[in-house]
């Protein structure tokens, strides 16, 4: 007759805890990001119990009361300093626009990391600018031109003519396509397609830089 596994003990608060200590010793999150990394290491554990042979409701309830614990330990995380939505939101912001991303795709990324509407409103403007300064316009023109790097759009283009092929009709809409695609407004992506290609790599390197 074989013996029945024993099965591992549930996340406690204090297991959690290191969980999290550990985390943040690695990556920068949001307090919705920790609390799902939390959530995570109790679901492994659950699956782990149920295929050792654990009672589903005996499990499930383990699970439960391991989640409890897992609001305060991100309270205690942000009280700590080790959790700041706001400088996560800022920082983020300039990392992502310098890798090419509009300011539309930069709010969508960590409005889906949990970063509230007010926080987020702030931090793109300390970060980016007002949405109608000359700074911020500099910024996502910057930031459409290194998508247009990435994609050899418009002065990026090898290997063509710009006059044979970059003010073609068709090939002129394919890039509006793109750079709309990646939420960027009509009046930058033309801008950025009508720049020679010096202004255009200092204007990447100015963003990259800043």
């Amino acid at each position: 007759m074989s013996a029945i596994p024993e099965l591992p003990p549930p996340p406690t608060a204090a297991s959690l805890r290191e969980t999290a200590l550990r985390h943040l010793a690695r990556f920068a999150a949001t307090e919705q990001g920790l609390a799902q990394v939390l959530d995570r290491a109790v679901m492994r554990w659950s699956r782990k119990a149920a295929a050792l042979g654990g009672e589903g409701d005996t499990v499930e309830a383990q699970a439960q009361a391991s989640r409890r614990a897992i609001p305060q330990i991100v309270t205690d995380m942000r009280s700590l300093g080790a959790l700041d939505d706001a400088a996560f939101a800022r920082s983020r912001s300039l990392s992502l626009t310098r890798s090419g991303r509009s300011r539309r795709a930069v709010a969508a990324s960590l409005t889906q990391k949990g970063i509230g509407a007010e926080v987020l409103g702030d931090a793109l403007e300390e970060a980016l600018g007002h949405r109608h300064d000359e700074s911020a316009h500099e910024r996502e023109l910057g930031a459409a031109l290194v998508l247009a790097r990435k994609r050899r759009l418009g002065p990026f283009r090898r290997g063509v003519s710009q006059d044979d092929d970059d003010l073609a009709p068709e090939s002129h809409q394919r890039a509006l396509a793109v750079f709309a695609r990646a939420g960027f407004g009509r009046d930058v992506a033309e801008r950025a397609l009508s720049l020679d290609l010096t202004e255009a790599e200092e204007r990447v390197m100015a963003l990259k830089s800043s």
